[in-house]
């Protein structure tokens, strides 16, 4: 067999080959912009020309500070496809957080847009390796700014070699792309892609049984670009020729219904918090959406009330995944299978509500003290992965050894497997409410506290007790239409016949908004602080 390298190149080569009409649409500052991946194409070459004028060399890290849109993209494909590395700074991450990940991923040069300038100028002295920042924007004049070394990325562009080949002859193991955890505890951890890794997650994204990306598809990552590489979206859908759809800074339910509507998209993935807001923007303006066939759902836990709305009120095909920073992020997916389809159609929200089966490439287990639990519905353990787009260590740091053991990574979330090996997260390790001895979900209490139709938002965290150990508390957010007409009480009654006694929350708080880590799922540490000194009395 030929020994032929996998790497970013052929993506781009290959949508700038075969698809040179079809479109990038991005929505900018200035309005929605449209690009043929012929046009893409020559301005990554061109771009790739501009960083290597700047000092951009092989291995070298070039940040990105930026919204979903296509100069994003363009970095995407121009920095490791002359053998440097992209390193995708999460924009949301606190101000201690982003000096401390741009420094330790020695970043020389940073790709920052124009309207999140104020955020790396807040930062700039504290940055020690940056030498130059190239300013994304939609003019080619530098904006006011007081970043020392600034370019405007238009003008760059300009004077870009539009021929810039890209390099087939790197290994394929060679980093191309990097992102941190968003630390939920401690400082982020460093996880770098290889071009091998990124190919190889790319092409579980064309399975019929995962995303399906093909190229009559029309995308729209609603994940950020800086959060594990958009779940791979932006990849998928330039290799495989798919029209794709970024929609930029300033994002909102009602933008993400638009665009959906009047670019026909097909194919959509993000957190829950954004499937909420978009819910509530369709029942309070609806929009024609009947052109989406997947929409994918990640980063927690989707609520049983929301997966059941787009399903049956809006026909629209939804999907949950799983998967972290550290595996690209592609684990698993929530299809139902024929035999499942036709045996269980009446549970269909069930198992689409589970994270669903392992992808072919990966393997999984669910192992605890004892070893590999059962496949029983109810064993709870810790997940563990293993394959080739699975990260094996940190970035220079020795948290490593904790979380990558004997060849697998040990994901820190609890789960079960029912027989047909169906995945169900119950619980991150450190979520799991331990009262009187015995675990309680805090997973499975919020998923059915957030199908009752009054609640937007619900999180349950364990607070001390004297007797127990620990107890559940509901933390909850009502919809509008429902603040101060519903009780505890009554949340507490719908919650009976479903758990037993003693899972039911000892207290329901209702709060106006619930903190979020900068990709969207629920700070139960910040929760936890704000209620540390509340006690439930045995």
């Amino acid at each position: 067999m030929m020994n032929t390298p996998l790497l970013l190149s052929s993506m781009i080569e290959r949508a700038e080959q075969y698809f040179p009409g079809k479109q990038v649409i991005s929505r900018t500052l200035g309005g929605i912009q449209r690009f043929t991946y012929k046009e893409i194409a020559e301005r990554t070459r061109r771009l790739a020309s501009a960083l290597e004028k700047l000092g951009m060399q092989k291995g070298d890290k070039v940040g990105t500070f930026a919204w979903n849109h296509h100069r994003h993209l363009e970095a995407y494909f121009a920095v490791p496809c002359r053998g440097a590395l992209l390193h995708m700074v999460n924009i949301r991450l606190s101000p201690e957080h982003l000096v401390y990940v741009i420094n330790h991923a020695e970043d020389k040069i940073l790709l920052v847009d124009e309207d999140l300038l104020p955020l790396i100028e807040r930062i700039q002295e504290q940055l020690e390796t940056v030498e130059c920042y190239v300013i994304m924007s939609d003019q080619k004049e530098v904006p006011n700014t007081t970043l020392p070394n600034a370019f405007s990325y238009e003008a760059l562009l300009d004077v870009g070699d539009p021929t810039m080949p890209f390099l087939h002859d790197l290994d394929e193991n060679t980093p191309a792309g990097m992102c941190y955890t968003s630390a939920t505890t401690g400082m982020p951890k460093g996880v770098i892609y290889t071009h091998r890794s990124l190919v190889l997650h790319t092409l579980s994204l064309g399975l019929a049984d995962s995303f399906g990306i093909r190229e009559e598809d029309v995308i729209m990552p609603v994940v950020p670009m800086f959060h594990v590489n958009a779940w791979g979206m932006p990849y998928a859908g330039t290799w495989f020729g798919a029209t794709q759809v970024y929609p930029g800074p300033g994002l909102s339910p009602a933008v993400i219904a638009q665009l959906i509507e009047e670019e026909k998209v097909t194919v959509t993935a993000g957190v829950p918090t954004i499937w909420l807001g978009l819910l509530k923007e369709l029942e309070e303006n609806p929009r024609d959406v009947s052109s989406i066939r997947g929409l994918v759902s990640g980063g927690s836990a989707a609520p049983k009330g929301m997966i059941r709305a787009f399903i049956e009120k809006h026909q629209i095909p939804f999907y949950q995944g799983y998967g972290m920073t550290e595996t690209s992020p592609l684990v698993s997916l929530s299809k139902l299978t024929t035999t499942r389809a036709e045996k269980e159609k009446d549970q269909a929200i069930d198992i689409i509500a589970t994270q669903g089966l392992v992808v072919p490439g990966l393997e999984v287990r669910v192992v605890n003290e004892d070893g590999d639990v059962p496949r029983d519905s109810k064993t709870m353990g810790e997940l563990i992965i293993r394959g080739p787009w699975i990260a094996d260590s940190y970035y220079r740091d020795d948290r490593s050894k904790n979380t990558f053991k004997d060849g697998w990574l040990y994901t820190g979330d609890i789960a079960v497997q029912d027989e047909h090996g169906y995945i169900q997260i119950t619980d991150r390790t450190k979520d799991l409410i331990k009262s009187g001895g015995e675990w309680i979900s805090s997973v499975n209490l919020e998923n059915a506290l957030m199908s009752h139709e009054a609640i937007f938002e619900a999180a349950v965290i364990a607070v001390p007790h004297e007797k127990w150990q620990e107890r559940p508390v509901a933390c909850i957010v009502l919809k509008d239409a429902y603040k101060q007409k519903i009780t505890k009480e009554e949340i507490i009654d719908y919650l009976k016949p479903q758990f037993a006694k003693w899972w039911l929350p000892d207290e329901i708080i209702f709060m106006d908004e619930i903190p979020k880590t900068s990709v969207g799922k629920f700070l139960k540490r910040e929760l936890r602080e704000q209620l540390k000194d509340f006690f439930v009395k045995p």
